[in-house]
């Protein structure tokens, strides 16, 4: 079977043509092909395409560097959050100042304690009100308050969260209602009543 010869344009078809390529704006910068039988209707599909421009082929060069000694050692510590103990260091001095400076080392023996470690929020919460306006009642200046230190929980989240609930919340509970007018000044006791473990409340006199 032998081929169908290939069929030309008719002059209308080729003014048609003619017509619809002057009014399309070409995509790309056109190149010179060969004269080919069917090169009226575009590009040689087997041309080479061109290489893609890559604009600044040449980057600039960096600057040599040398290596003066070893890198310092050394870790860097994302706590951006103050500790109870930080916060309870810029509080104002309300206190006696060599009250204050006796209290601190430890050689003012607290009059009452209060042991909160183990207990829930709901529960210690209602124990200190009553400790606290009951030693001041009975016209006690200095008394512990027994939080422990807290165990480390699992990190499971984003957000690393801290040790000991209670540890954190009784400065707060100090610092508000009922216990706000009470209470003169808070610190954390010394390692010989516990430590970061309790705190030192030192109250009003009772009036």
């Amino acid at each position: 079977m032998c081929a169908r010869p290939k069929r030309g344009l008719k002059p209308e078809e080729k003014e048609l043509w003619h017509l619809v390529t002057e009014r399309i704006a070409p995509l790309h910068r056109p190149r010179q092909i060969a004269e080919q039988p069917g090169a009226e209707f575009g590009t040689d599909p087997r041309a080479e395409p061109e290489p893609p421009q890559i604009p600044n082929a040449n980057p600039p060069r960096l600057k040599p560097f040398h290596i003066t000694g070893p890198a310092r050692a050394g870790h860097a510590t994302w706590d951006l959050a103050p500790t109870p103990a930080e916060q309870l260091a810029k509080a104002p001095l309300r206190m006696d100042r060599k009250a204050f400076t006796r209290m601190n080392r430890g050689k003012l023996a607290p009059e009452a304690r209060i042991d909160l470690h183990g207990m829930t929020l709901a529960a210690a919460h209602p124990a200190l009100i009553g400790f606290v306006l009951r030693s001041q009642a009975v016209g006690r200046r200095l008394i512990l308050v027994i939080t422990g230190k807290g165990r480390p929980g699992p990190d499971d989240g984003p957000i690393p969260q801290r040790p000991g609930v209670l540890k954190h919340q009784v400065p707060h509970w100090l610092a508000s209602a009922p216990l706000s007018p009470v209470v003169l000044q808070v610190t954390e006791a010394h390692r010989r009543h516990g430590g970061s473990g309790a705190y030192y409340v030192y109250l009003r006199r009772r009036e």
